[in-house]
């Protein structure tokens, strides 16, 4: 890999027979690491590829995707030579190992959430499945940001309802644009705040699982 980011990589427990295996890429939220969030697709490692990147920027006690004027306003500069970055190295992971481009999925929280959406905009249909945690899209995104055909992609967008770190309007905001952008949403919202409860870890596990089982249309 060519690419300048830190990430962890864990190869599929098991070969479904297929030369090309399905592949998660993780995205953390603000001050964690590439370990966070592996935990939460532990049981889809079994046929999948895990690949958990570390934000380029450090902020204690781990690290950032991007720098921000406030919440919910990353500075535009950094956010997209960040998403440019990231882009590249989902499509240098796809080629270097050899993954099922018809089988590909995000997952994020805080701010990656708001890279995982990003993404999903940006590369359309060769992201099959998207799950956002608690996160929303920047305004510049919606308005400005190029974006690829979203036919047969589909998202998981989830939020506490007592979120006071991101509101929780700002995930009915993201599902109200993916609708309009004719993407199969999914929206959940639980009794919590800024977290994953142990509902929402089942629902977003069963949200990818349903879909790696299933026969593409």
């Amino acid at each position: 890999m060519n690419s300048p980011y830190t990430f962890k990589h864990i190869a599929p427990m098991m070969n479904n027979g297929e030369n090309r295996q399905p592949a998660i890429f993780l995205f953390h939220g603000l001050g964690s690491n590439e370990e966070d969030l592996i935990q939460l697709v532990g049981e889809l490692n079994e046929q999948c590829h895990i690949f958990s990147l570390r934000g380029p920027i450090t902020h204690s006690p781990g690290y950032a995707f991007y720098t921000f004027e406030e919440e919910g306003k990353p500075t535009r500069e950094v956010f997209d030579k960040m998403i440019a970055y990231t882009q590249n190295f989902i499509l240098e992971a796809i080629e270097e190992y050899e993954l099922n481009i018809e089988k590909v999925y995000l997952v994020g929280f805080n701010q990656g959430a708001v890279v995982a959406e990003t993404l999903a905009l940006i590369l359309g249909k060769m992201i099959r499945g998207t799950v956002a945690l608690s996160g929303f899209l920047p305004d510049f995104v919606m308005t400005e940001y190029n974006k690829a055909s979203l036919e047969d992609t589909k998202i998981f967008i989830s939020h506490g309802e007592y979120d006071y770190v991101y509101p929780i309007q700002w995930g009915e905001n993201s599902k109200k644009y993916f609708q309009s952008q004719g993407v199969d949403v999914t929206y959940k919202t639980y009794p919590d705040g800024h977290g994953v409860t142990p509902e929402n870890l089942r629902d977003l596990v069963q949200f990818i699982a349903q879909d790696l089982n299933n026969p593409l249309n």
